[in-house]
């Protein structure tokens, strides 16, 4: 209070907009740091997620294949069915 006291009024409102501009400067950047903080957690998330879809796609393949082997030893055991089944009627 004494400060603004010494002080005459012009120098008094350059010296608030000089604290007003400081104060606001400060608040901006930490807002950017903090800003940026959020952004390297996101990246961090995005890139465990990403892996995380690879990892499922891979699975995915991997048992599609095995599906498809089961199907086509099923029809090898239908077609095998289908011939004892035509051979006992011949026989029997």
């Amino acid at each position: 209070m004494i400060l603004f006291q010494t002080m005459s009024w012009p120098e008094a409102v350059i010296a608030s907009f000089g604290i007003i501009f400081a104060t606001t400067i400060v608040t901006v950047a930490i807002w950017q740091a903090f800003g940026t903080g959020r952004a390297v957690v996101s990246a961090r998330g995005e890139t465990a997620y990403r892996k995380l879809a690879e990892q499922a796609t891979e699975a995915q393949s991997r048992t599609a294949s095995a599906l498809e082997r089961a199907v086509d030893e099923l029809s090898d055991l239908r077609a095998r069915t289908t011939e004892l089944e035509r051979l006992l009627k011949e026989v029997g």
